[in-house]
């Protein structure tokens, strides 16, 4: 990911080493990548959480750090980060720090610039009318149930109701381990997690908003993946359909067409509304069955704002199960 070296053939030097990085392996001349050429491929991905540990160690240098920082939970909860997306949070840590007057940085330093970093600046300045507020207050809650509940997608961080950048407020998951290979049964709870704020806003407001628009994206491109990239439709079966993200790069391939018909395309929708609609239909019944921890959770976020992981796994204490009228829970 650091450097791209572009070369049109060598010569014999002995003794030279060559080396070359490249983070689109794909688009590379295949005279490159023939036998002779380069003897040896090293697939660099993101690091796992010993890894990235190891790398904020690295960039903690110079940076006085209070005792209360736990730089293995900072790694735990950043999943997914590259070096330089570490780097930058422990830089915007220092910059909290600095403008606090502080020395040294605090855990809760670390924890603003990581929303920051991951989601947006927060605005605390921007006025929020109550009726919002209370919106996005059981939108967040129901997002957070559902992480709670599900077992391979959660525990929760931290949830908040303050609008951080293009977003009204979060949910964030505590990953506990990384996982080389995502699996069809936790992709289908992230879906449903995705679907949680929505699903919150019609239980409670009989009504819906714009809020949910980037969930649903994500929902939709989970499950469009699932059935087009990863074989996990029966209907469709094990063939890969291919997607629009890699379909365009340097105008390449801007005459390419789909390699299936209007009727595989049909079937494709099909399945992925179907994944979609069960999704929710699972999710909603979740929610149902823990509305008195939505209502609980609402109230707490509306008046705090923000809420942690043992204020909010405090809220499930004296939770009882809500009986459908069909006498099922």
């Amino acid at each position: 990911n650091q450097l791209l070296v572009e070369m049109d053939g060598f010569g014999v030097n002995e003794g030279i080493i060559v080396m070359a990085a490249t983070n689109r392996v794909d688009i590379l001349d295949p005279a490159i990548l023939r036998p002779g050429r380069f003897d040896r491929k090293v697939m660099v991905g993101r690091p796992d959480i010993k890894g990235r540990e190891e790398i904020l160690k690295v960039h903690a240098k110079g940076k006085p750090l209070s005792e209360e920082i736990n730089l293995q939970q900072i790694a735990q909860t950043t999943a997914g980060f590259t070096g330089a997306d570490l780097e930058n949070l422990l830089n915007e840590a220092a910059i909290l720090a600095a403008k606090d007057n502080r020395v040294f940085l605090k855990q809760d330093d670390i924890k603003k610039a990581f929303v920051k970093v991951g989601i947006g600046a927060e605005k605390k300045s921007r006025v929020i009318s109550e009726k919002e507020k209370r919106i996005t207050a059981f939108h967040e809650a129901g997002h957070a149930i559902l992480f709670h509940v599900l077992p391979d997608v959660g525990p929760v961080y931290s949830v908040s109701i303050i609008p951080t950048g293009s977003a009204g407020g979060y949910t964030m998951p505590l990953p506990e381990k990384d996982e080389m290979f995502n699996t069809k049964g936790k992709m289908l709870q992230n879906i449903m997690v995705d679907l949680g704020g929505r699903i919150a806003e019609e239980i409670i407001f009989k009504d819906v908003t714009t809020g949910a628009s980037q969930d649903i994206k994500q929902a939709s491109k989970l499950a469009r993946a699932m059935v087009t990239q990863y074989g996990m439709s029966d209907r469709v079966g094990m063939i890969q359909y291919g997607s629009d993200e890699d379909e365009v790069f340097i105008g390449r391939d801007l005459a390419h067409t789909k390699s299936y018909g209007n009727e595989i395309a049909d079937v494709i929708d099909e399945e992925v509304k179907r994944i979609v609609d069960e999704c929710y239909t699972k999710a909603k019944n979740i929610i149902l069955e823990h509305e008195d921890v939505l209502h609980s959770c609402a109230a707490l976020l509306i008046e705090k704002e923000k809420i942690g992981q043992e204020e909010f796994e405090a809220l499930f204490k004296n939770h009882e199960p809500v009986m459908h009228n069909d006498g099922e829970m």
